[in-house]
């Protein structure tokens, strides 16, 4: 960017042409050499620093090469920008130096527009540009307000009026008169200042606000109501950063410009919203790779006392698959229930490498409901979704009961019920027992029969049926946020995004999975899409 240093035709204020920076009074400002980058210079508002007692800077660690003279030239060195703008923003109308005698007397006055200092004898000069400093010899001497040069020596108090008026007769009233009518902060009329930057802010969580105000006439501003974790920028009052750390919602900061004759205030709106969804991680399980979880803890959701006794025993699982080209047909993807998986009852899911389907058995091994789905319905090596429901009723174990029995279940893949294209059989016509917590896992059966270079994401799981949501939950293909549908899981396991090995985060319940015989590396970015 290119700042060009411009003092206005009157001389007593000055502009930084090519920024939304105001102008400012004459004698207001200095530059520096930055003390740490000698390619870098600092422009200081000498009049706020005194009042408030600490460094305004109106420029910060700008580079010298972006400044330009007035008649666009560039700088040499950073010491020759500093040395241009300080001369600039404190240029007198006189430069020369009078040794007053006993007779001679000056009447000190302002201009109508607050700005200049006129003096009977010919002289002005912009105000803040000079002040009065009492002397040893009980005179007043006027210095240039930078640096230590006595336009005038040796007024007499006796000499010295304003507007016509003598000032008070003891040097330190005489010399504070005469710095109230020397310091001006602007006319007594004029704009107030007027916001123009955009009144919100948006961002995601976990964002960096960056934002800086600005107001037509602007001459200070101020803050209040600034969240935890934001703040102003060092050499910059105008601008607020951080905020990384907000969380979801909105912030009301208020925000005020001031200038010397009003000053306006706006509320500046911060909205945090939740991050887009984005999936980039899933799990591969090879043999003898499996993940287990707290059986107990999911006894309310998939467990049940005895054969189904309705709704309250209905249960949803949801999860993304892609299978792998081995032919082994007893990959277990998901087993629920009693260690003795002969004679006590169990939910198994196991990917078929022979035809790439998936069976579903319900029951134990003497007494269950068994489907087996069409072949290539989960192909090898292409990402499915899966959702199989189960709407709590009765199981077994009567012959007539079957189809009611095998009624109960849907299997769902990419959002289509493939029930009836899977076979349906049994083992002494169902099973009308309970389901006990013993194993939760992905991955492995009581013992054994393990995924061969599977994938699984967005494993999820309900307490309730949920047939009637099954496109949603597909989302025509895209893995989506299932916290914000309507009938939300009551567990979620995303499978690798925001996991650190070896946990896998529960997103919505308090149930963890362990990853057992796995490394970090079992969390690939191999995702459906």
């Amino acid at each position: 960017m290119a700042i060009t240093v411009v003092r206005n035709a009157a001389g007593n204020c000055i502009n930084f042409l090519g920024t939304t920076h105001p102008a400012y009074w004459n004698a207001c400002l200095s530059a520096e050499v930055d003390s740490t980058d000698a390619d870098r210079i600092n422009v200081i508002n000498n009049i706020r620093s005194q009042q408030g007692g600490e460094t305004v800077y109106e420029f910060y660690k700008i580079s010298f090469t972006d400044f330009l003279d007035a008649d666009g030239n560039s700088f040499n060195t950073a010491t020759a920008a500093a040395d241009y703008i300080t001369s600039q923003c404190n240029a007198a109308g006189n430069t020369g130096q009078f040794i007053l005698a006993a007779s001679d007397a000056i009447d000190f006055s302002l201009d109508d527009t607050n700005t200049t200092i006129l003096l009977d004898n010919g002289d002005s000069y912009a105000v803040n540009s000079i002040r009065a400093v009492g002397s040893d010899d009980g005179f007043i001497d006027i210095y240039k307000h930078i640096g230590d040069f006595a336009i005038y020596s040796g007024l007499r108090m006796g000499n010295a009026t304003i507007d016509g008026s003598a000032v008070t007769q003891t040097l330190a009233d005489a010399v504070n008169e005469l710095n109230a009518v020397f310091s001006q902060a602007g006319g007594s009329t004029g704009s107030a200042p007027q916001i123009t930057s955009n009144t919100s802010i948006s961002l995601t969580e976990g964002d960096t606000i960056n934002y800086e105000l600005i107001a037509t006439d602007g001459v200070g501003y101020e803050w209040s109501n600034l969240p935890s974790g934001v703040t102003t920028a060092e050499g910059n009052v105008r601008r607020i950063v951080g905020g990384s750390s907000l969380a979801v919602g909105t912030y009301n900061i208020t925000a005020k410009a001031i200038n010397y004759f009003g000053e306006d205030s706006e509320t500046i709106a911060v909205t945090v919203s939740t991050p887009p969804f984005s999936d980039t991680k899933s799990i591969e399980f090879n043999n003898q790779d499996w993940m287990g979880a707290n059986a107990n803890a999911m006894d309310a959701v998939l467990g049940r006392a005895s054969n189904g006794s309705g709704s309250g025993d209905a249960w949803s699982i949801s999860f993304w698959i892609k299978g792998s080209s081995d032919s082994n047909n007893g990959q277990t993807v998901i087993y629920f229930g009693d260690n003795d998986a002969t004679n006590g009852g169990n939910l198994y899911m196991r990917y078929r490498g022979g035809n790439d389907s998936l069976r579903l058995r319900y029951g134990s091994s003497n007494n269950h409901l068994n489907w087996d789905g069409g072949a290539s319905i989960l192909p090898a090596d292409v990402w499915k979704h899966v959702l199989v429901t189960y709407d709590g009723g009765s199981t077994g174990a009567s012959s007539g009961s079957l189809n009611s029995y095998y009624g109960r279940f849907k299997i769902f893949v990419d959002g289509v019920n493939v029930t009836s294209g899977g076979v349906w059989t049994n083992s002494n016509y169902g099973w009308s027992s309970g389901i006990d917590p013993d194993n939760f896992r992905v991955g492995r059966f009581v013992s054994g029969n393990y995924m061969r270079g599977c994938k699984i994401d967005e494993l999820a799981v309900w307490s309730s049926d949920q047939s009637a949501s099954a496109s949603d939950i597909y989302n025509s293909g895209l893995p989506h946020d299932l916290s914000v549908l309507s009938s939300s899981p009551n567990h979620w396991w995303r499978m690798g995004d925001g996991d650190t090995y070896p946990n896998i985060q529960d997103n919505i319940g308090n149930v963890h999975f362990v990853m057992y015989n796995m490394t970090a590396a079992d969390i690939v970015s191999d995702v459906p899409s």
